[in-house]
This record gives C-alpha cells, sequence and structure tokens, in this order.
C-alpha cells in the first residue's frame, strides 16, 4: 500500500490509475509526480481563529480567567499552525497572545498581593494617624494648662500661635514647636480646630474647646477627637466630637 501523490489515500501499490481522485499514479520517463499540497486542518482556512482569540484574550490579561485563555489558545494556535503546513496564518498573533497570557500570570500574584496589604497599610496608616492625633492633644492639654498657670490674668490663649516659640512671654510662651504653635495647625493627617471661651469679668478665658479632624476622611483617619477645659479627650467615628461623645480610655 502507498498514498496517492495527489490526494493522500491510500492505493494498492500496483495501482496505475487512483480509485479516488482519478489521476494517473505512473508518470512518463523522465517525468517527477509532484508530492501532494499539504492537507489543510478540517475547517480551518486563512487565519487561525485561535490565534486571534489567543491575542485578543491576552490584551485584557488583567482579567485573570482571560490569561489562562490566551495561553491555552496560544499553544493550541501554534500547534495548528505547525500541522497545516502554511496553510494557516497568525503565528505572530498566537505568540503575542502567549506572552501577553503568561505576563498576565506572572502579574496575578502580584495583583493579588497588593488587593491584600493596600487596604490593611490604609487601615495601618489611619491608626498610627490617630494614635499621633491623640499624642498632640495631649501635648496641647499640658501646653494650655501651662499657659493659664503662667498667665493668670489671661487664663487660656486666645490662640494656639500663642503657645509657639519666642520670648517665653504670654504673646509667645515658647511651650510648642513651630508645627503646633501655630493657628488651625496640619499634622499627620489631622487638622486642629481651637477655639478660646468667652472671657470672664477680669478678662480671663477659663474653658477652650479643641477638636481634631481627619484631613480626608477615611483615608487620613476616620476618628474625631474633641478636648476642652476638663482635661478630658473624646472620640467619635461617625463625625465631630464633643462633650457628649464616648471619652478615650
Amino acid at each position: 500500500m502507498r498514498p496517492c501523490p495527489y490526494c493522500a489515500k491510500t492505493v494498492e501499490d500496483q495501482a496505475q490509475v487512483c480509485p479516488f481522485c482519478n489521476r494517473t499514479l505512473i508518470a512518463p520517463a523522465g517525468a517527477r509526480i509532484a508530492p501532494p499540497s499539504p492537507l489543510p486542518i478540517p475547517g480551518s482556512s486563512g487565519t487561525s481563529g485561535k490565534a486571534i482569540a489567543s491575542l485578543i484574550c491576552g490584551i485584557f490579561f488583567f482579567f485573570f480567567p482571560l490569561a489562562i485563555v490566551a495561553v491555552i489558545m496560544g499553544h493550541l494556535s501554534l500547534s495548528d499552525i505547525k500541522r497545516s503546513a502554511g496553510a494557516l496564518a497568525g503565528r505572530g498573533m498566537a505568540i503575542a497572545g502567549l506572552v501577553l497570557g503568561y505576563a498576565g500570570l506572572a502579574v496575578l500574584p502580584i495583583l493579588i498581593i497588593a488587593a491584600i496589604a493596600i487596604p490593611n497599610l490604609l487601615r495601618a496608616k489611619m491608626a498610627a494617624n490617630e494614635s499621633f492625633a491623640v499624642g498632640c492633644l495631649r501635648s496641647y492639654q499640658y501646653a494650655l494648662g501651662e499657659y493659664a498657670a503662667k498667665c493668670p490674668q489671661l487664663g487660656f490663649p486666645h490662640s494656639l500661635g500663642n503657645l509657639g516659640p519666642g520670648r517665653g512671654d504670654c504673646v509667645r510662651a515658647q511651650l510648642l514647636d513651630n508645627s503646633l504653635g501655630i493657628d488651625k495647625p496640619t499634622k499627620a493627617g489631622y487638622v486642629f480646630i481651637y477655639n478660646p471661651g468667652p472671657e470672664e469679668g477680669r478678662g480671663q478665658v477659663v474653658s477652650f474647646t479643641l477638636e481634631a479632624h481627619p484631613v480626608v476622611q477615611g483615608t487620613t483617619g476616620v476618628r474625631h477627637f474633641f478636648l476642652d477645659q476638663t482635661g478630658v479627650i473624646h472620640l467619635s467615628s461617625g463625625g465631630p466630637a464633643d462633650a457628649s461623645s464616648p471619652s478615650l480610655r
């Protein structure tokens, strides 16, 4: 048995005419029977659809399932193209789809880690900002008390700027540094708002409120804080805190 050189069907060795394609199998003296043309893969022609699919899925590799599809379709299309012996095109697209697909599979663990780590880092940063804000309020609590004792004729200062560095008098008491001893300071994602109480008969300020708010709610912090002349720090997560809010423990 031997294959027909025209249609590749199996015929008898002694056959002179192929029973399938009716072509003469005996060539004249000196003539050469041309080899059969490569057979295309059944149902395929032109550019490999699998190569196209691999490339498209590879372009959108950031969607995890599509990266897997790009790799699978890329390998299948390369196999089909190789077996077609040139009947199918699309090798370049298949390779591009494979590269993008494998890139997606390589990037995926990084994306998963980032998706887990970034929210945790954000929460840790907000917790650190909130702790720092409470520390600042305790510094203010000390400085305001020292100022009232140092300047009894005035009581509490009219602004936080009176607590900043300077001559050490009641105008610039030198109790806080330049980052806190200013009006409406912003530090570590929190803004501090000071409001002195009304002056008593002799011009003394005997009360105050000091609020600390996140600069960007839910990003630089969640909780709001409140301090007054009682020395108790109050907090609230739903909005600005006041004297009726739960106290910090």
